[in-house]
């Protein structure tokens, strides 16, 4: 016998053995270094040859500070902008959104953090069995009933045996190798990740309300361009048809002027309609239905920090809440694999339980009828695994994707941040290059009317000169527009907007 249960035990133990193996870890390919410096490089032919010669590019000196540390209404300095800005922090919905997956995260961590304690349960019960003759209970009923060792309140009530119990029961997994310790840390990992994403939501509200506003001013310009060259060019109508009843115009030059009018009211028309629609989706970023938006300094008055800074990779990027939260994502998916490893290594659980247990109603609360015990037992799987192998091989590959997603943010934040440093560089070139050209422009409508009234050019010179500065009107104030939103841009990649001013 002696040998018999040795043989069993040592069986159970290989068994438990060979059944708790753990699973190997699965580590990620290495990603490319993250670059020391936001390196602009020069662009063109001449780039393309000083790569192929072997030649170094010029990498600008790392600056330490960023334009992504500074508040939102230092770095924005329109008091109307300011205004919408403070009323979207607190009515945009998707904020309010982002709010709520937070408070989501925190119940689930609060589960997770639950599940390390033991749980205590008040409970209170009465049933009733009736034993076959030939059971282990029927049969030791019968005899506990003949025995003289018992009172009357002793004997057991049958044929029906009821059973009360009022008390307490209890169930804790002792954490033997921190498989629920992983858990939580996994939990409060996307609970940080969370608000992180709640801060990403906060600086795409602010940028996206900075783009919209710099979009309506810069169509509030172009109307008033177009409001100006439609005055304009009525008055230039209104000439050609008295030069035409003095007989020193045609009718095709009159329509030709005419129909250059009504085109550009056309434009102005669509304009409007811009406005009334870029209106409309700033309102609801704000959290409202469509009213009238204030504005702040016209088009060519908005102003820029004076200097643009991006600062060092390592420092710029992690500021960014995005990455930040891709980060913790990360942490947690790494928390979650140490589980699901963890689970396959047997678990301890202690069921105790006090409280008052009898078979007979009016002998419960007796003190004689005081009962309590606890129960301990190891379990770990041997046979079909095939759940814990699967919620393995998931949670080893949300830890591949979660590192690749972090890598691929790191990536897309330096490529905007690039973009945007020499974007603010290109469109501010831009738009002073075609501001000389809106002022050469302007005066060549002044030439080609003296020269037109001189008889020296045709009026299809006029109606070119004039459509030619009313083209380049409207593209200067795009160029404005696109350097403004390069700012902004930039700003938001940088990780700006959500600090608190």
């Amino acid at each position: 016998m002696r040998l018999r249960s040795a043989i069993v035990s040592g069986l159970t133990v290989l068994a438990l053995a060979s059944g708790c193996r753990v699973a190997a870890t699965t580590e990620p390919k290495a990603s490319a270094a993250l670059p020391a410096a936001f390196a602009t490089t020069p662009q063109g032919p001449s780039a393309v040859a000083a790569t192929t010669a072997g030649g170094a590019l010029p990498t600008p000196p790392a600056d330490t500070l960023s334009a992504g540390a500074l508040p939102w209404r230092q770095f924005f300095a329109d008091p109307a902008l300011s205004a919408l800005i403070d009323t979207a922090l607190q009515q945009n919905l998707d904020l309010r959104i982002a709010v709520q997956r937070v408070e989501a995260a925190r119940a689930n961590y609060l589960a997770r953090r639950g599940a390390l304690l033991p749980t205590v349960s008040a409970v209170g019960s009465a049933g009733a069995d009736r034993y076959g003759r030939y059971t282990l209970n029927g049969v030791g009923n019968f005899d506990t009933n003949l025995s003289p060792n018992i009172e009357g309140g002793q004997r057991i009530p049958g044929p029906l045996t009821p059973d009360f119990f009022v008390g307490l029961r209890s169930s804790w997994e002792i954490d033997l190798w921190g498989k629920l310790k992983s858990r939580r840390k996994a939990a409060y990992l996307r609970v940080l990740a969370s608000e992180q994403g709640r801060n990403f939501v906060t600086t795409n509200v602010v940028a996206e309300v900075a783009r919209l506003y710099y979009e309506l001013l810069t169509y509030d310009n172009q109307l008033a361009v177009l409001q100006r060259n439609v005055a304009l060019q009525q008055k230039a109508l209104g000439v050609m048809r008295i030069q035409k009843q003095a007989g020193r115009a045609t009718e095709l030059a009159v329509q030709q002027f005419e129909a250059q009018a009504l085109r550009t009211e056309s434009l102005a028309y669509e304009t409007r309609q811009r406005i009334t629609e870029t209106e409309a989706a700033i309102n609801q970023l704000l959290g409202r239905y469509p009213q009238p938006i204030a504005r702040g300094a016209a088009l060519p008055q908005q102003t820029l920090p004076a200097r643009l800074s991006a600062g060092l990779p390592s420092a710029a990027l992690l500021r960014r809440p995005d990455v930040r939260q891709a980060e913790l994502d990360l942490q947690a998916a790494r928390a979650d694999v140490d589980a699901a490893r963890a689970a396959f290594l047997p678990s301890l659980t202690l069921t105790p339980y006090v409280g008052f247990n009898a078979f007979r109603s009016n002998m419960l609360f007796d003190p004689s009828s005081l009962a309590f015990g606890a129960v301990a037992g190891l379990a770990g799987p041997i046979l079909n695994r095939s759940q814990l192998k699967a919620d393995h091989r998931a949670a080893v590959a949300a830890n591949l994707e979660t590192y690749y997603l972090y890598q691929k943010t790191l990536q897309t934040g330096f490529r905007e941040v690039v973009t945007g440093l020499k974007g603010l560089e290109n469109f501010r070139s831009a738009a002073a290059l075609r501001q000389q050209e809106v002022d050469l422009l302007t005066k060549g409508v002044a030439t080609a009317n003296d020269l037109y009234v001189a008889g020296y050019a045709s009026y299809l010179e006029v109606i070119t000169a004039q459509r030619s500065v009313l083209e380049a009107e409207l593209s200067l104030a795009e160029a404005r527009q696109a350097q403004l939103l390069q700012s902004v841009n930039l700003y938001r990649a940088l990780g700006g907007g959500w600090q608190q001013p």
